[in-house]
């Protein structure tokens, strides 16, 4: 019978530990990187330029891979990303997204939405921001069916400003 043989390199173990934490740290990051080209897919719109156009603010957003128009803004100087939806009467928020900006919920109705009837809860927005177009004193809706982090920008917001789509933009101007 013969005996096992032992590796004479003692350091194996470490340099294979060591391997084996560089893959992860890795696979981490490759990960961070393509959650971020995911995001950019969703909302190319996450650093917004407005420009001066005569008397206009002029923002231009550009469509999503899925044909929507989706853009980082503000809701009360917070952060948010908007998706904007010219067949929504208001600005429908999700319940998380309203508890996260500290929103008061109001009187109590019904919404009527593509999954059927809900129910919604009115609230005043102090500000809503896209880029540096800005409203004062806008009405919402806190929706409780909404289960997406993002905020539908209705026409409680948009008909206040004027909007022209060409191609794969929209250009939102706000007269000053």
């Amino acid at each position: 019978m013969t005996e096992p043989e032992h590796d004479s390199n003692p350091h194996k173990g470490i340099s294979t530990g060591m391997m084996a934490l560089a893959w992860l740290v890795f696979l981490v990051l490759v990960g961070f990187y393509f959650q971020e080209v995911l995001e950019e897919r969703r909302n190319p719109n996450q650093q917004l330029q407005t420009r001066q156009s005569g008397n206009a603010l002029e923002v231009v957003l550009e469509r999503n891979r899925s044909g929507h128009y989706v853009t980082s803004g503000e809701i009360n100087g917070q952060p948010v990303v908007f998706m904007l939806d010219t067949g929504a009467t208001g600005v429908a928020i999700p319940s998380r997204v309203a508890r996260r900006l500290g929103l008061t919920l109001g009187q109590r109705f019904a919404t009527q939405t593509a999954n059927g009837i809900g129910t919604g809860y009115a609230t005043r927005l102090d500000s809503v921001r896209v880029g540096e177009i800005e409203l004062r004193n806008v009405s919402a809706g806190v929706t409780p069916g909404l289960v997406t982090e993002e905020i539908l920008l209705g026409m409680s917001f948009l008909k206040h400003i004027e909007f022209t789509q060409r191609g794969d933009k929209l250009i939102l101007r706000q007269y000053l």
